[in-house]
């Protein structure tokens, strides 16, 4: 199964140093974190309208010092005025908005000349918006299943100004937030508390494991970028989510300093070309063969447990 196919304030306070036999525990230690998100898919439901999704992700945005996100939109979703509407609300919030191309198509499945040209057709959608920068995110992460398609993409970005809105810390948001709509079109008043404790003990799953896989292949610390989905799930929970990063202690930074970066001019020599940036430099390193997983992150991967817990 193709993965995605369906279709915070900085520490609490400054910690005094406390030697405990290695090193002090200080402020300028803790990881940092940044919040993307993809697509930009609208739709009611019956527990959240459009409207209301997005003004509750925003809101929680906003609630932990303005924080800044990068939101890559497929031009597909906003093909009316009012989803564009929706979109306007985060670029005059100041929201970086970049390409997610037009069609959200599978690189693997595409050829280079089909969809180099639905990127400049995505562009043409959010050009217009004074928010829009010139980063692209590749559908799926999914950057070539040959050398040949992963160096044309590379040229092509390079040649119309682009630069690649890699991800370090993949998740899959996308697949617990299909679960949650189906279990809603079922039980309408489900409990949602057990579908949180499971998304935000994913999530931060997932930071670990790749902040720790950062820290092996690169040694030091790095500015994270989340990926994460405009779905359901992060409707209700995205205040949840910045919190918790709070409360463990990350801090929470705007997206377009996460981007500066060295880590974000990475181009990995690897096919099938892809996946978190940290993947594939762990994946070129050829150190981690055994820890590493492909695709990096899947619905498979949770559905056990998913189904184990009744969720």
């Amino acid at each position: 199964m193709k993965r995605r196919g369906f279709i915070s304030g900085a520490l609490g306070g400054i910690f005094a140093a406390k030697l405990i036999g290695t090193k002090s525990i200080l402020a300028d230690d803790a990881p940092q974190i940044s919040f993307t998100f993809d697509d930009f898919n609208l739709f009611d439901t019956p527990i959240l309208s459009a409207e209301q999704r997005n003004r509750a992700m925003l809101e929680a945005l906003r609630n932990h010092s303005n924080l800044k996100a990068v939101i890559f939109v497929a031009g597909k979703y906003i093909s009316d005025e009012t989803k564009r509407e929706h979109l306007r609300a985060w670029n005059d919030a100041g929201h970086v908005i970049g390409n997610h191309s037009y069609s959200h198509l599978f690189y693997h499945d595409a050829s280079f000349e089909t969809f180099s040209c639905d990127v400049l057709r995505g562009e043409a959608v959010v050009k217009d918006f004074r928010q829009f920068k010139k980063i692209f995110r590749f559908p799926y992460l999914k950057e070539g299943n040959t050398a040949e398609k992963r160096d044309q993409m590379r040229q092509f970005l390079k040649a119309n100004e682009y630069r690649n809105g890699h991800v370090t810390i993949d998740a899959s948001d996308w697949y617990v937030d299909t679960r949650l709509r189906e279990r809603l079109k079922k039980e309408s008043k489900a409990d949602l508390a057990p579908y949180k404790s499971f998304y935000l003990a994913h999530l931060w799953e997932r930071a670990k494991y790749y902040d720790d896989l950062a820290q092996k292949v690169l040694g030091r610390q790095i500015k994270h970028t989340l990926l994460l989905h405009h779905n359901v799930v992060n409707g209700l929970f995205l205040a949840d989510v910045l919190q918790m990063f709070v409360d463990k202690g990350w801090k929470l930074i705007d997206a377009e300093t996460a981007f500066t970066d060295p880590i974000f001019s990475a181009a990995p020599n690897i096919v099938p070309a892809g996946e978190s940036v940290v993947w594939a430099l762990a994946k070129e390193s050829k150190k981690f063969d055994k820890e590493l997983r492909y695709p990096g992150e899947d619905g498979d991967y949770e559905k056990a447990k998913m189904d184990k817990l009744g969720l």
